[in-house]
């Protein structure tokens, strides 16, 4: 009887122990899955302004931080958002994505379209000791994250371009022959950033950097599409039961 006994708290042990174990590694594969589905579901980086990139969330500690990097901001909410840079046609004859991109979200043409965005402005750059004359950071409302940069300034004392290169590679190039410019760009996991020199009506060029975060706009595109179907339904439902 005393073996039995000895037998069965052995046993129950044994059972005690794999129950034990088997709930350690389900808890230790719940997070390492939860960790693995949350950097799926996070996007690559591509490029960033001030560590800012496509993953990036605007907030009171981001502004604050900006504001001391780039001096006191403006804020515009709802704006139009036009994704054009050079001249007219430019995305179209050199950047197709970007021009079908502009297309979506300026529909239908000829319209103010105003999106549900978070704009910040830098204009006195300079007297923060920021080598930019002026800044322009835009975001979705829906999400906070970036979805277009604009960064202008009129010579590369800062070596700008240099430090492009050094991190992101050679750029390729796109000449205007038509408009005495010329464009330089990188592209990386889908984002495109376009550094420009603008020609001035004396022929004098500054440069233009813009960042293009395509996924953001593209899922901006696709929220505010939602949006005016629901309300579309939503009319069509008061019209239906107002008689």
């Amino acid at each position: 009887m005393q073996l039995i006994r000895s037998h069965s708290s052995k046993s129950l042990q044994a059972i005690l122990i794999i129950v034990l174990i088997s709930a350690v590694t389900a808890c230790s594969e719940s997070r390492d899955g939860n960790g693995t589905t949350a950097a799926k579901a996070l996007k690559s980086e591509s490029f960033t302004f001030f560590d800012l990139g496509r993953n990036s969330q605007l907030n009171k500690q981001v502004r604050q931080e900006l504001g001391r990097k780039l001096g006191r901001d403006a804020i515009e909410h709802r704006s139009i958002m036009e994704l054009e840079i050079n001249y007219d046609g430019f995305l179209e004859k050199y950047f197709p994505v970007l021009d079908e991109l502009n297309r979506k979200l300026n529909f239908p043409p000829g319209e103010r379209v105003e999106h549900d965005t978070v704009k910040l402005m830098y204009r006195y750059a300079a007297r923060a000791n920021a080598p930019f004359d002026y800044v322009e950071l835009v975001f979705s409302n829906y999400t906070q994250t970036p979805v277009l940069f604009r960064i202008h300034f009129r010579a590369d004392q800062a070596g700008i371009v240099n430090t492009l290169e050094a991190k992101y590679g050679q750029p390729r190039i796109a000449d205007w022959k038509e408009e005495n410019g010329r464009s330089m760009y990188w592209l990386k996991n889908g984002d495109y950033l376009i550094v420009s020199l603008v020609p001035d009506q004396f022929g004098n060029h500054s440069y233009q950097i813009v960042i293009y975060f395509v996924d953001n706009l593209d899922q901006l595109a696709a929220t505010e599409r939602d949006e005016q179907r629901e309300k579309l339904l939503e009319r069509t439902r008061s019209g239906k039961t107002a008689f």
